[in-house]
């Protein structure tokens, strides 16, 4: 991903402390969420990517609320800035303009140092791609984020939970896509974050291994109470989140609320 460091706004310096809270101001804005106990709150984000003399509008003006507890799809085709949001949400990218609140912190505000310690203490991410080690088993994949994070699952609790309790001691190479993937939420998930953030979680699997990762990140969400977003073009998958926030062109499009979210086991595509 290109990113141009004039197109920032000025952060503050590097060893930024955070400092986090439990409630935060919310919004009358019929695109953000009306729970007052908002985890996140973004304000005109705008991201605009330099490539030589090109400029390319990836996120124009975008409000969004998200609530504690809540699961959200962030549905688009491809170019619609849903990974360019979820990875400003991330503390992986940075907004040209606009803000981004966790809680009562700015991160468009923050510093690298302070981007690292909210990466470290309060998000796990999932990719669409693995990126296991190899040579470890899923236990020790698990293990490289427990023995750094404050407060742990056991490896063999994170996997227990995703329903790989008796893959402990397999490598990738022993498991099928699904179930590396499930390791990958399990690795997530495992130092307790606050906030998961899935980026096409089943894009590179066939429906019914898809439908078993998703059932494991709904039951993160349902068993450890994490906010998660999941990004994805797949409009299916819809059914199962609390909301649908429609994205095109950089720009929310639409809000679905789901008056009862479905069960994975539920969808087809």
């Amino acid at each position: 991903m290109v990113h141009d460091p004039g197109s920032v706004k000025a952060a503050s310096p590097a060893n930024t402390t955070l400092h986090f809270a439990n409630d935060m101001e919310t919004t009358d804005d019929p695109r953000a969420t009306m729970n007052s106990d908002s985890v996140f709150r973004v304000r005109g984000l705008t991201k605009v990517y330099h490539m030589g003399e090109v400029s390319v509008h990836a996120l124009r003006g975008l409000d969004l609320d998200l609530g504690a507890g809540e699961l959200v799809v962030l549905l688009g085709a491809s170019g619609s800035g849903k990974s360019t949001l979820l990875n400003i949400l991330g503390g992986l990218d940075s907004a040209s303009q606009g803000s981004v609140h966790y809680h009562d912190t700015e991160l468009t505000a923050a510093g690298d140092a302070a981007l690292t310690e909210y990466r470290r203490r309060h998000v796990g991410f999932v990719f669409q791609f693995y990126n296991l080690i190899p040579s470890l088993t899923a236990r020790e994949n698990v293990a490289i984020v427990t023995e750094i994070a404050e407060h742990p699952m056991t490896p063999e609790a994170a996997l227990a939970l995703v329903g790989l309790g008796d893959r402990l001691d397999h490598f990738p190479s022993q498991l099928s896509g699904g179930q590396q993937q499930r390791v990958a939420i399990a690795r997530a998930i495992a130092k307790r974050p606050a906030v998961l953030l899935c980026d096409e979680p089943t894009g590179a699997l066939d429906s019914k291994t898809g439908i078993q990762v998703l059932e494991a990140i709904q039951t993160v969400n349902r068993e450890i109470g994490t906010t998660t977003a999941v990004i994805t073009h797949n409009a299916a998958i819809g059914a199962m989140a609390d909301r649908i926030i429609h994205l095109s062109d950089g720009a929310i499009q639409g809000v679905e609320v789901n008056e009862q979210r479905a069960e994975p086991a539920e969808l087809h595509w």
